[in-house]
């Protein structure tokens, strides 16, 4: 019904790094014993805010914390190495048994390859490099490589390797997606984008798995409120900054849901479709309508004592009420 992202954001003007780091565990024990479907964990590296650099750290941190609880980890996966990566990944899978799935991706600020010494222009290459090789590792094989051994243990606790998904906004994403036989997960709905998905899976051997093309409405940071007016008071100088940090990262992106690109709080609150707060009957209304709440209750670094009673309020208030049956109308 819900779900919780995070991607650790710490403005100057928001709580301290310690108090959010700490919040997220606490938060996802809380919540995945009332209707929270997955925890998202975000990457990104060198932002002057803090954005979370290591997912898998966190994730596992979490995954101490919680049982059933699924983890979805966001990796930009040219910055890593594969034969590491593979096992960390291994170690996260048998650490959380098996709840954690993995989003690939290649990543677009070219600050970051800068930090890496990699050049954003090779990344797609670097990433089918390694793509193929992660997931012959992780799948049990022993690879001979440029004369090297290399096997992964301990193995998985999932056959064949954790579930994976490729991310994206672009055909070149969908089509590598299908080439590898990966689910899709896009961050926009471009036109031909689904069909390149699944025309590349079947010319590749591959029967099309799960795909998600949001439209460029979609929000991706969501809070309920008894009062909206207040609310924004509360929470727009953190829900800006997130919407005006990733708008600067994707100059002129007006395809990809999660963006708005705003100025103000009032902007935001008007015309933005990424950042959204609504009321409790209209969080209810979206639940019985089959739609996902996408929580990311520490946005913006928003403090810890301010984000838990949004929440709460989601499965303390709303959840209950959209289950209870709906009135048979009387003439």
């Amino acid at each position: 019904m819900f779900t919780v992202r995070f991607d650790m954001r710490a403005p100057a003007f928001g709580a301290d790094p310690a108090e959010l780091y700490a919040a997220v565990p606490e938060m996802c024990a809380w919540a995945e014993d009332r209707g929270c479907l997955a925890a998202v964990f975000c990457e990104h590296h060198g932002s002057e805010d803090g954005y979370l650099p290591s997912p898998l750290l966190l994730a596992s941190a979490v995954a101490a914390r919680t049982e059933r609880l699924a983890l979805t980890l966001i990796l930009i996966l040219p910055f890593y190495d594969a034969v590491r990566l593979a096992e960390d990944v291994a170690v996260l899978d048998i650490v959380s048994r098996g709840r954690a799935s993995y989003i690939m991706a290649l990543g677009y600020r070219p600050e970051e390859y800068e930090m890496f010494g990699l050049g954003l222009e090779a990344r797609g290459q670097l990433a089918d490099e390694k793509l193929g090789l992660l997931r012959q590792l992780l799948a049990g094989e022993t690879v001979v490589k440029d004369g090297r051994r290399i096997m992964v243990t301990p193995q998985p606790l999932t056959p064949g390797g954790p579930g994976m998904m490729w991310g994206g906004g672009s055909l070149a994403a969908a089509r590598r997606a299908g080439r590898y036989g990966l689910g899709m997960l896009a961050n926009a709905n471009i036109d031909g984008m689904r069909e390149a998905y699944e025309a590349a899976c079947r010319k590749h051997g591959h029967e099309p798995g799960p795909a998600f093309f949001p439209d460029r409405n979609t929000p991706s940071v969501t809070f309920v409120a008894d009062d909206v007016d207040q609310a924004w008071s509360e929470l727009g100088e953190h829900l800006l900054h997130d919407a005006r940090t990733y708008a600067a990262w994707n100059p002129g992106n007006e395809t990809s849901a999660g963006f708005s690109h705003v100025s103000t709080i009032d902007e935001l609150r008007e015309t933005g479709k990424s950042h959204v707060i609504i009321t409790v009957e209209q969080a209810i209304s979206r639940i019985r309508a089959g739609k996902m709440l996408t929580l990311s209750p520490l946005c913006g670094g928003l403090p810890p004592d301010v984000a838990w009673p949004y929440l709460k309020r989601v499965a303390e208030v709303v959840l209950p009420e959209a289950a209870r049956p709906v009135a048979a109308e009387t003439a």
